[in-house]
């Protein structure tokens, strides 16, 4: 599945498109249109300032860039370690490296364990897929973080270790930030989990069948109604405008509400003492305000 989302730092991120694939299908298959419709969708959103796109090594291909660079888009993708990013970053001097510490531990995408130091440093002008024809070769900033590869606690009597081995994660990318705040930005692009752990908790635990359009029907249905949960979440308050998707159904969906007829007329009552009351009448009363 490609999944593409667009986040901001006032609210949960939504989903700007999402395709099945096949099992067979390369990772990169369909990755610059994809990338083109989800930068489009972005825009008719009214995402009209800074848009950059932040994505893992699956999308570091020449054809991704160029749909960034053609709807006037920045990118942020991680590299990997080939051969010759590998060059590259064992180029750098120690002397250029900045050390920085986590405000809160974070998980290290390879290993899993906490970190709370790390350091980062830049290569200014670095040409990408420099083995491909000239239109296709792209110059841009190559910024690395690299963490300590901590080994195992020496036993009893074995040698200490003799110097530092790191671990490095680059990527490649033409924001103006500055160095630190840009590796800061392209480390939250794993913002995207939060879409795939609602996911896992919802509609997309148990695909309905065996057969590929019936479960991309699915998978569509499931994006919209993961995107109209959030515009809910975000007319109701600052807080459910953060709120995971399952809190949004206990708290505005799955109300313990009962339904009476008097007149012609149908009366809502809501329990007593809700302490969600105000949220969701509030909520009510902007979607059912008078019209413009």
């Amino acid at each position: 599945m490609l999944l593409a989302t667009v986040c901001t730092p006032q609210s949960r991120p939504v989903i700007a498109g999402a395709r099945m694939r096949r099992g067979k299908a390369a990772d990169s298959r369909g990755a610059s249109k994809f990338v083109s419709e989800a930068l489009a969708t972005a825009r008719e959103a009214g995402c009209t300032g800074t848009r950059i796109l932040r994505a893992d090594s699956q999308f570091y291909n020449a054809a991704v860039i160029a749909a960034c660079r053609r709807a006037g888009a920045h990118f942020s993708i991680t590299t990997g370690m080939n051969p010759s990013i590998k060059q590259a970053v064992h180029s750098i001097p120690n002397d250029v490296w900045q050390h920085f510490s986590y405000p809160t531990a974070v998980p290290d995408p390879e290993t899993g364990e906490l970190i709370s130091d790390a350091e980062v440093a830049e290569i200014p002008q670095y040409t990408a897929f420099a083995s491909r024809k000239k239109s296709d070769q792209v110059t841009a900033r190559l910024i690395v973080r690299r963490v300590r590869n901590l080994a195992k606690p020496a036993v009893m009597g074995a040698q200490g270790e003799l110097f530092p081995v790191w671990r490095y994660h680059p990527f490649f990318t033409d924001q103006p930030a500055a160095t630190l705040q840009a590796e800061r930005e392209h480390r939250h692009h794993a913002v995207v989990e939060q879409v795939i752990a609602d996911s896992k908790a919802g509609a997309l635990a148990h695909l309905p069948s065996g057969h590929f359009h019936a479960n991309a029907a699915w998978l569509t249905l499931w994006a919209m109604t993961y995107n109209l949960l959030r515009a809910a979440g975000a007319l109701t308050s600052a807080f459910h405008a953060k709120a995971t998707t399952a809190t949004l159904r206990t708290h505005l969906v799955q109300v313990p509400a009962r339904v009476a007829r008097s007149a012609r007329r149908i009366t809502l009552h809501l329990p007593h003492n809700w302490p969600w009351q105000h949220a969701w009448t509030h909520l009510f009363d902007t979607v059912h305000g008078p019209p413009g």
